[in-house]
């Protein structure tokens, strides 16, 4: 357990007694070594809808968009113009962000509980399936968890240092955070619980630095929330109603509390919830590193528990959670040896070859499949059949002599788009608030015959089309496929002479 000043106890914190392996150096070698295969898969696996989406933001950066704040799109513009628009191009900031955030737990881990505690964050962190595998997608999740963890970092720093100036690191990385993903907000709530209710912190108040930190973060968001008053509150609305209960039910308690198990690790996670028992004794103590790690999660905890009363909780949400929860499960792992601590140690030391076996396993799966047999049970199915299938559109489009794609889906389009770049231009007609950051297609193009593609269980059918054009005419069903195995139906239209512009609002599709 730590002391009352947050540091561990005996000799591990300053760097005495640290297994080899647990050493900064052979450390190091692992994440560089996880972080180089992790750029491979990157770059040779395709990509998931959510991604194939994004990259059209990294194409038109914009200070807001319908889904999430801005900065997945400014991470993908970034990797796009070191690696291209490839694959490798979008996601290569991500997965360097995960390198970052094991130094940044590194250092937190060390200030708060010692190094060996700090060696064991990083291994597990590294071995976590969430992080392993999750650390390979384009997605928000990403610079949530990487801003999320430097926050508490700088919170460390300010705990052992006593050096206000910390506040300012502080609402740099908080106000990053927003404006990566909104959950951040629950970051924010805990750092000001962690305030009320430590007694070191209380002393904060009084400090300029604390103000000034906070006025930082609203500064770096503000252009998050003036986006959002131009274009109706649309990603606001879009979010924040999803908090809003709809009817209340228990369906979604136990398979929120399986999936986040799951994708710890659930070897990690039992040392977790043992950790967490532990900081949670401290924090009643007063002891300044337990209450950081028990405020500051506290919240988001809190509100995810609560949505899972009366929604799903998709499995990637509790990801900023992960460098804590990782924490207080190292804590297990580094503590002194009596006969439970190593038992807890021997559960550690499974869980780094079993997270290691299992992200392996799904690289190799991702770059070449191992089996079809899963079909849509296979989580890496969206990546799938993308090549042939633009290679037979874009034969039809020559037979049927037409010059853009329509679709009705965001995670079609995003797929088609990144396919067909630089074939045919690709828009989808529904929806238009998701590409207010991008010039519409040129209007004499629009006018022109296009093919109409629609996953076959969204098919609008021919009627819903003729509504819209005067010619319509269903040339072609193409089937998506893995290993011989068909994953989904496409279903594609030939449409000419539109009575208006097809992309209007009011596009009469479900």
């Amino acid at each position: 357990m730590p002391g009352r000043n947050g540091e561990a106890r005996g000799g591990a914190a300053e760097g005495v007694d640290v297994p080899r392996w647990l050493r900064p150096g052979l450390l190091v070698a692992l994440v560089v070594v996880l972080t180089l295969l992790r750029l491979v898969v990157a770059a040779s696996s395709g990509l998931a809808e959510d991604e194939a989406y994004y990259r059209l933001w990294g194409l038109h950066p914009a200070a807001g968009y319908y889904d999430h704040p801005p900065m997945i799109g400014w991470w993908i513009w970034l990797g796009q113009w070191l690696a291209g628009d490839t694959a490798l191009g979008i996601r290569i900031i991500g997965v360097l962000s995960g390198a970052l955030g094991s130094l940044a737990l590194w250092r937190t881990a060390a200030l708060l509980f010692g190094r060996t505690t700090a060696g064991w964050t990083v291994v597990l962190f590294n071995t976590t399936l969430l992080i392993g595998i999750g650390s390979l997608i384009a997605t928000p999740d990403a610079p949530s968890v990487l801003f999320w963890g430097l926050t508490i970092w700088a919170l460390a720093e300010l705990t052992k240092g006593g050096n206000a100036n910390w506040w300012l690191a502080v609402g740099l990385f908080a106000g990053l955070g927003l404006a990566s993903k909104y959950s951040v907000l629950f970051l924010g709530a805990g750092i000001v619980l962690w305030l009320l209710l430590v007694p070191d912190a209380r002393r904060w108040w009084r400090s300029w630095q604390l103000w000034a930190g906070g006025a930082l973060a609203l500064l770096i968001v503000l252009p998050v929330v003036l986006w959002n008053a131009d274009h109706q509150w649309a990603s606001f609305i879009k979010q924040f109603g999803r908090a809003v209960p709809h009817g209340w039910t228990l369906k979604y308690l136990l398979e929120f509390i399986g999936a986040l198990a799951g994708l710890l690790n659930p070897l990690i996670a039992v040392l977790a919830v043992i950790g967490a028992g532990r900081m949670i004794l401290g924090t009643i103590k007063g002891e300044a590193a337990a209450g950081l790690l028990i405020w500051t999660s506290l919240p988001f905890l809190a509100y995810l528990v609560f949505h899972s009363f009366h929604a799903r909780v998709q499995g990637n949400w509790p990801a900023p959670l992960f460098p804590a929860l990782v924490m207080m499960a190292a804590l297990v792992a580094s503590a002194p040896p009596q006969r439970l601590a190593r038992l807890w140690r021997g559960c550690a030391l499974v869980a780094v070859p079993l997270g290691l076996a299992v992200s392996l396993l799904v690289y190799v799966h991702a770059v070449s499949p191992l089996t079809g047999a899963l079909a849509r049970k296979d989580p890496t199915f969206q990546t799938r059949g993308w090549p042939e299938i633009g290679a037979a559109l874009t034969d039809l489009a020559r037979h049927h002599d037409a010059r853009w794609i329509a679709t009705q889906a965001y995670g079609l389009n995003g797929q088609l788009a990144f396919t067909l770049r630089g074939v045919l231009p690709v828009e989808q007609v529904t929806e238009r608030i998701r590409y207010v950051m991008q010039p519409d297609l040129a209007s004499e193009t629009a006018r022109q015959p296009a093919l109409f593609v629609a996953e076959a269980r969204r098919d609008p059918g021919a009627e819903a089309l003729a509504a819209r054009f005067g010619k319509v005419e269903r040339v072609a069903e193409l089937v998506r496929s893995v290993a011989g195995v068909p994953l989904e139906t496409l279903v594609v239209y030939r449409v000419a002479e539109p009575s208006g512009d097809p992309r209007d609002p009011v596009y009469p599709l479900p």
